[in-house]
């Protein structure tokens, strides 16, 4: 049994959850899906209503009731990095614990720490002691089992990346308008604002052929503002685009020469950052979560500092003006793709993690 949100909205824990559901593990296993979406919108998300209470519960009857029928020998639960995402994630730990399933959680961020580090010691001890029921956890990445240190021994800290197959269309890229893609939620924490700053560094050093697609949804009217203030005071050669999803999406990444996505926020193993590896384009990221298993630094990409427009703008201007830098590069990321994130590759690894903990 797989726990989990699905699009819409198209979220990182979202798109994991279909891709996980329509990958070959399905020929694998008998899977088992669990909704557990009250959001269609993300307008609506951190809202608090009434009917989002009755859904909840309808969501954890039907749960208790597909438990009951087909049982499942492992039911895998996504949890929250807030107290009151995780008061709703354990009671579909307890509902698998008394119903005597073995339950593994998935954590798909790296804030872990920092929420329990903010949370009063009582709460963090009702966190820490109530994880501990379950048989494991999962992380995106091998530098994020730290996490878990203190919770879980080290044998129930388990490693599963993201990895999807793509195909994308036939590019259509002007070798004299080296295209830059950002591909994200249009918010602070995922570093529009400090791309758009190093756009206008390039422009006021006067960099040439170059324009930046950014597409996604705006979180807020007044990060909107703020950004198009931006592009319109320098005369920014960046074009908005609405968020995108499938054929339109892979379009994009296509025709693109470089991605960014420098999030100042933690992040777990974000799939924009798998699709641009997939698409063999440099990538400009930071620190953040496992990108850094995805992204090495001077090899496929460069890893900036957070919320630094100039590293941004230094990183962009040695890729637009070296086309050999950005061929080296767009080799290295699809090849480092191939290697390590493809589905086979994410399939392999929660299989083994599956059998692992059934067997145990």
């Amino acid at each position: 049994m797989i726990l989990g949100k699905i699009p819409p909205p198209f979220m990182g824990p979202s798109i994991a959850t279909q891709i996980i559901l329509n990958s070959s593990l399905k020929d694998r296993y008998d899977l088992i899906h669990i909704d557990t979406r009250v959001n269609k919108d993300l307008t609506t998300m951190g809202k608090f209503s009434l009917k989002k209470i009755f859904q909840s519960i309808s969501i954890w009857v039907k749960m208790f009731s597909q438990i009951l029928t087909k049982r499942p020998s492992l039911v895998i639960i996504p949890i929250s990095q807030s107290t009151s995402g995780y008061i709703k994630d354990l009671i579909f730990i307890l509902i698998a614990k008394l119903t005597f399933r073995k339950t593994l959680v998935h954590l798909r961020g790296s804030n872990f720490l920092n929420w329990m580090n903010a949370a009063s010691l009582p709460a963090s001890f009702f966190v820490k002691t109530t994880l501990k029921m379950n048989n494991g956890v999962i992380v995106l990445g091998n530098n994020l089992r730290y996490l878990f240190k203190g919770v879980f021994p080290e044998q129930k800290i388990y490693v599963s990346s993201n990895g999807g197959d793509y195909v994308f269309p036939p590019s259509q890229k002007n070798i004299n308008d080296i295209s830059i893609l950002y591909l994200a939620n249009l918010q602070p924490s995922k570093g529009i604002e400090d791309l758009l700053n190093a756009i206008a560094i390039l422009k006021n050093e006067k960099v040439k052929n170059f324009h930046l697609d950014v597409v996604g949804a705006w979180r807020s009217k007044s990060v909107e503002e703020s950004c198009n203030k931006i592009v319109s005071e320098y005369n920014l050669p960046v074009n908005f685009h609405p968020a995108d999803a499938a054929k339109k999406k892979f379009q994009f990444f296509a025709n693109a020469d470089i991605f960014v996505f420098a999030p100042r926020d933690p992040e777990g193993h974000p799939w924009v950052v798998v699709e641009a590896m997939a698409a063999g384009l440099p990538i400009i990221s930071t620190d953040r979560g496992a990108i850094i298993e995805s992204v090495q630094d001077g090899e496929n990409g460069f890893i900036v500092p957070v919320a630094d427009a100039a590293s941004i703008a230094d990183r962009l201007k040695k890729l637009i003006v070296d086309s050999s830098l950005r061929y080296k590069m767009s080799v290295a990321s699809r090849e480092k793709y191939e290697n390590g994130f493809t589905e086979k590759k994410m399939v392999e690894n929660l299989s083994r993690i599956i059998e692992t903990v059934i067997a145990k």
